[in-house]
């Protein structure tokens, strides 16, 4: 085993002392793991010619009762090679992942999309052929080079020890899109894939997918699933998602077809639910805070119970991120 200097060992445990830190602080959510990595199956959808969207085998009976589910991906098969949505969190995730790919085609991965920094989007980078480019978000690749051992402990808090997220090795992006840019892939055949970086939606490292030819979009994060699901802001920001939510939904063509981060393939009338629940976070947490309510009397008043339809993760969300956030948001820029 390879010894580490004083310097690297007094670094190792201040990011151990940090991410105790992170989960002592952070709500946890009702269940750990919200959804276990070990158990996920994943399957194949063909969504058009020669593009597919992969997503647990769950998610077509359980979004709709409120079931948190795992990571959505997919991919298109170009004339020269693939580009994978999303490379999950563990190996056992990702060796599905290339089982389904080399089901319909034996041509290299050449690009490889991570729509967040979160692990279940990118940790399982460093199994990727070396040949693979991978994309990112700008934020995502320097928040993941600077907070890799964070962000995994924090991933490991959510979902579970022994899943295999602490065997992951941090492999850095190629290619980086700039906040406010965009990066167009030609695959050939009129398969022009869009890499949209409008900011943050979530979080800053988020990254859309778009396919303008066949009105297909890979949401990510921000759109998580269809109602009950409410969209989890739990990265400390409310206003810019708010308005960046509702510029997505809006830039949609209303027969796009939906791709969740975490949920079955839907339209535009199906993520319509996570816009309508945060303009009226918006508009609650306002009135609140235009009364001068603390943070406490503003989670007293804005229960939002319209919108708590069944999803296990609403109480810890809403009173634990989405509100707080919110709050914090709408007062600071009140005090401006």
């Amino acid at each position: 085993m390879k010894k580490l200097n004083l310097k690297q060992a007094i670094i190792c445990l201040i990011l151990s002392c940090l991410c105790r830190v992170v989960l002592a602080q952070a709500p946890m959510p009702p269940t750990i793991p919200i959804w276990d990595a070990n158990k996920v199956t994943l399957e194949l959808h063909k969504v058009s010619n020669d593009i597919y969207a992969i997503i647990p085998a769950t998610a077509e009976t359980e979004t709709s009762k409120g079931i948190p589910q795992a990571t959505t991906g997919g991919f298109i098969v170009g004339e020269k090679g693939v580009i994978l949505i999303e490379v999950m969190l563990t190996k056992r995730l990702y060796d599905q992942e290339i089982k389904l790919i080399r089901s319909v085609t034996d041509k290299p991965i050449i690009f490889a999309v991570n729509t967040s920094d979160h692990g279940d989007h990118c940790f399982s980078n460093y199994l990727l052929p070396p040949s693979t480019s991978i994309i990112q978000n700008e934020f995502a690749r320097e928040n993941l080079s600077k907070n890799y051992e964070i962000i995994k402990n924090f991933m490991v808090g959510l979902f579970g020890s022994g899943r295999g997220i602490e065997n992951t090795v941090f492999r850095p992006a190629d290619i980086v899109i700039p906040k406010n840019s965009n990066l167009k892939v030609d695959m050939g055949g009129g398969k022009v894939v869009e890499l949209l970086n409008v900011g943050t939606a979530q979080s800053p490292a988020d990254l859309f997918v778009w396919m303008p030819n066949q009105k297909i979009f890979w949401a990510g994060n921000p759109f998580i699933a269809e109602s009950p699901a409410i969209p989890w802001l739990f990265d400390g920001y409310f206003l810019e998602p708010a308005a960046n939510l509702k510029k997505m939904y809006d830039f949609l063509p209303d027969d796009a077809i939906v791709i969740p981060g975490h949920g079955r393939i839907t339209n535009k009338a199906g993520i319509k639910y996570t816009i309508d629940y945060v303009e009226e976070l918006k508009k609650e947490v306002q009135a609140a805070v235009d009364n001068g309510f603390t943070l406490e009397q503003t989670k007293a008043t804005v229960t939002m119970k319209d919108y708590d339809k069944g999803y296990v993760l609403f109480n810890w969300l809403h009173y634990g991120y989405n509100l707080p956030n919110a709050y914090k948001d709408i007062n600071d820029n009140k005090k401006k």
